[in-house]
């Protein structure tokens, strides 16, 4: 008797603080969206209505909202070709970033050849460079071999300086995959080849899914980069944007449904890839 009712006093206790973590995460979860709602509607109310009064107000009178300053924008022929230099910039990069650091971390995991650690450590070491360092020295190799203010000159940058930590998140985790498995498919006749496209990939799609997530959002929101290496005619989204917050100041008209043109992208690529994301990082997390 005296176990039940210690149990049954400790369940009060237990839903109380199951409450408490509930409401907490709720409160945390509602100021991380009124920003995001915000800039919504704001992106669907008029100038003169951002203007006059709050974005709250559109909850009470919903007439307030219209897809006007959308259809605007995207007639817009520079943020729509900006828009498509985004993704002409951000999907080639993530493709490349990924498909070359997964084939060189399985190498760096189970292949040997002279100089695998020594050229391993080399790739650690880059990762503590920053990236201001090579912005001068790089737009002067592109200026000299005509890449500077291109969309492949952006892609290669981005390329270059996304491979260090890509390749040394694949490798570490390539190399927690069981090796009886690999030496299985060799004594099979398995090639290396196949090893890895039908075995190692398979096996490394969280890890490869949360790095896909991390290098195309931090492609897609880039500004710095793209400020530097891209002219008017390859410039992204976030470089637009920028332009027209200099030359129009607080245009809200224009800047709001662009900022959240940018934002929507990344948040249907994040969730999209959600399962994947997670169970990366719970991977990671275990090893």
């Amino acid at each position: 008797m005296s176990s039940h009712s210690a149990v049954e006093r400790r369940r009060p206790a237990r839903l109380l603080g199951s409450s408490v973590v509930q409401g907490l995460l709720i409160l945390v979860a509602l100021v991380w969206i009124t920003p995001l709602a915000g800039l919504f509607l704001s992106s669907m109310r008029s100038e003169r209505a951002n203007a006059s009064d709050g974005w709250w107000t559109a909850l009470a009178d919903p007439s307030q909202l219209s897809l006007d300053n959308y259809s605007a924008l995207l007639k817009d022929s520079g943020i729509a070709q900006a828009f498509g230099n985004t993704v002409l910039i951000s999907v080639p990069t993530t493709v490349l970033v990924v498909g070359i650091a997964a084939l060189a971390g399985y190498a760096f995991a189970w292949l040997d050849f002279p100089g695998r650690d020594g050229i391993f450590l080399v790739v650690v070491g880059l990762l503590v460079v920053p990236v201001q360092i090579g912005l001068l020295p790089v737009a002067k190799l592109f200026g000299a071999v005509g890449l500077f203010g291109t969309i492949a000159g952006v892609v290669l940058f981005h390329v270059a300086y996304g491979l260090p930590f890509a390749v040394f998140l694949l490798r570490n985790y390539f190399a927690e995959i069981p090796g009886e498995m690999l030496e299985a498919a060799r004594m099979d006749g398995g090639s290396e080849w196949r090893i890895f496209f039908r075995l190692v990939l398979p096996l490394g799609r969280p890890a490869i899914a949360s790095l896909a997530i991390f290098q195309f959002l931090w492609v897609w929101n880039d500004m710095l980069v793209a400020l530097l290496f891209a002219d008017s005619g390859s410039q992204p989204l976030t470089v637009a944007l920028q332009s027209q917050m200099r030359q129009f100041g607080s245009n809200i008209g224009v800047l709001a449904p662009g900022a959240f043109l940018s934002l929507v992208v990344p948040l249907v690529v994040f969730f999209a890839f959600q399962r994947h994301f997670v169970q990366g990082v719970m991977a990671g997390s275990v090893k």
